[in-house]
């Protein structure tokens, strides 16, 4: 019973806990913390000007990384480049910076 209540916690509650950790970064570095979200179903997890920029921030709990959302906020804003946090290493591709959950504190 103990593994079924685990697994359940880790399949229903993974993503908001694993969001509130990049929360949680980002306020530590007095960043303003904003999100954007479509008039249908698109959101993009956090939105944070540095600079000059207007930047995308989408969080994934695993590796799977496709997000629709951030699809829709790239195409609809055109921003300079968008980030992504999940599991997988560092990298760049399609003018998405991808960073690992543990590098948080380097945004």
């Amino acid at each position: 019973m103990v593994c079924l209540l685990s697994s359940e916690f880790n399949n229903n509650f993974i993503g908001a806990i694993t969001e509130n950790y990049v929360a949680q970064c980002f306020a530590s570095k007095n960043y303003d913390l904003f999100y954007w979200a479509s008039k249908n179903t698109a959101e993009v997890d956090f939105v944070m000007q540095l600079n000059d920029n207007i930047i995308p921030v989408e969080v994934k709990s695993g590796a799977n990384t496709k997000s629709r959302s951030l699809g829709i906020f790239i195409e609809k804003y055109k921003p300079s480049y968008s980030i992504r946090i999940s599991s997988k290493n560092f990298g760049f591709e399609n003018n998405i910076k991808s960073v690992p959950l543990y590098a948080v504190f380097c945004i």
